[in-house]
């Protein structure tokens, strides 16, 4: 069926403009009418040479989510059906990507599908905790207050998870960029300097002997070096896809200095708000537990979430294994404590995910504090000291001509 693209005025005479599967422009007429837009100009789209060519379509964003949630939130508040929704946003969307998920999405909804089970079909953009959640609002009748506590989640997600990157690209940029001046260095720069000194002879100084040494290596071995870090990167990622690898390396993230105590930050901010939204939209306190363990993202905190997971299924309350897992401060405990005991658990845990969402600003902010300084004295002690090492016999030698 082709796609038509229109452009039209709506009731405020405000332009709008979009596109809509049908098959005639007077079909398409007929839906803007609907809709109380009336059209200027409707076209057929021409075809994209592309469009079965997957890697050259554009991914859908965290972004493209929100818009999505908020708008159909909007129309379903405004007490338009799911399938006509679905129809508006389908036919507004410019991400080629999500237009077709829209389209195959309508067609499921269409066809007798509930929405929760049309969006299961697409796990990257759709996860467990969004289908599970909308599934609670359409069973509850809440469908359009489901979709804003969605987007109110996903944007503050998307937040935490700038903020952790942030502080991560900073240090890696740095060095990588070392490593590349200190490899240009060795190669290249040394060697010019080591013909210099052989013109004129004389015994080296220590450091600079050292220095010849580590360029002559890097020469001679730079192929092995290349290979054995490709090795080495290959290795790294088959051992972290086994279970035990992903224990080991998650384990050791949390105990780094500094870093890990970040990330417990972000762990805690993100289990309590992923519980409250699911909590208070409906969903049971196991299935949002099994939900929140599989996206942590570090099978610690998972073991530890199951963990309460087990014992709630047991009669036992959520503080409590939360308590014996370590993981989780105790202030953390106390507060699901309280908020078991007053029946305002997810209260509760919104509470503690904004005191969380603004302990993890802190802990951003003090560690780039504290790797700026860090990253300063690495660049200086490591190419400063390549320098004056390299300049040190000119200096021996000016010494002994002065002398």
């Amino acid at each position: 069926m082709p796609v038509y693209q229109w452009k039209g005025r709506n009731k405020k005479g405000q332009i709008q403009k979009g596109e809509i599967e049908a098959s005639s422009e007077e079909v398409v007429k007929n839906k803007l009418s609907i809709q109380k837009i009336t059209p200027v100009k409707i076209k057929e789209k021409p075809k994209d040479l592309f469009e079965n060519i997957s890697f050259l379509q554009p991914k859908v964003a965290e972004s493209d989510i929100i818009i999505f949630a908020r708008q159909f939130s909007t129309m379903i508040d405004a007490g338009l059906p799911i399938l006509q929704c679905l129809d508006i946003l389908y036919s507004q969307q410019e991400n080629k990507t999500f237009k077709i998920m829209l389209k195959k999405i309508k067609e499921s909804v269409e066809s007798g599908s509930t929405l929760a089970d049309a969006l299961k079909k697409y796990p990257e953009q759709f996860d467990d905790l969004f289908t599970n959640m909308i599934a609670a609002g359409e069973t509850g009748g809440v469908l359009d207050v489901i979709l804003q506590r969605l987007a109110a989640y996903i944007e503050k997600a998307s937040k935490l998870k700038s903020q952790v990157k942030g502080a991560m690209v900073y240090p890696a940029v740095t060095l990588i960029i070392a490593f590349i001046v200190l490899v240009v260095i060795l190669v290249f720069v040394i060697p010019v300097f080591q013909q210099m000194f052989k013109d004129f002879g004389g015994e080296l100084p220590v450091p600079t002997q050292v220095v010849v040494a580590m360029s002559e290596f890097v020469k001679t071995k730079i192929i092995y070096l290349i290979v054995a870090i490709i090795l080495f990167v290959i290795a790294f990622k088959k051992f972290s896809k086994t279970e035990k690898g992903r224990i080991v390396i998650d384990d050791f993230i949390l105990k780094i200095p500094a870093f890990g105590t970040l990330l417990r930050k972000v762990a805690v901010a993100k289990f309590t708000r992923t519980m409250s939204t699911m909590l208070s939209s409906g969903v049971s306190i196991l299935e949002a537990l099994d939900i929140v363990a599989k996206t942590s993202g570090n099978k610690i905190i998972e073991k530890a979430i199951y963990d309460v997971r087990s014992g709630i299924s047991e009669g036992r309350t959520m503080s409590e294994p939360l308590w014996e897992s370590g993981i989780f401060p105790s202030m953390v405990c106390q507060m699901i404590s309280v908020g078991e005991s007053t029946g305002a658990l997810d209260v509760m845990l919104s509470k503690i995910a904004d005191f969380y969402d603004e302990e993890v600003d802190q802990a951003v902010s003090n560690l780039m504090s504290l790797i700026e300084p860090f990253m300063l004295v690495f660049l200086g002690v490591t190419l400063g000291g390549l320098v004056i090492a390299m300049y040190l016999p000119i200096f021996k030698m000016a010494g002994a001509i002065g002398g």
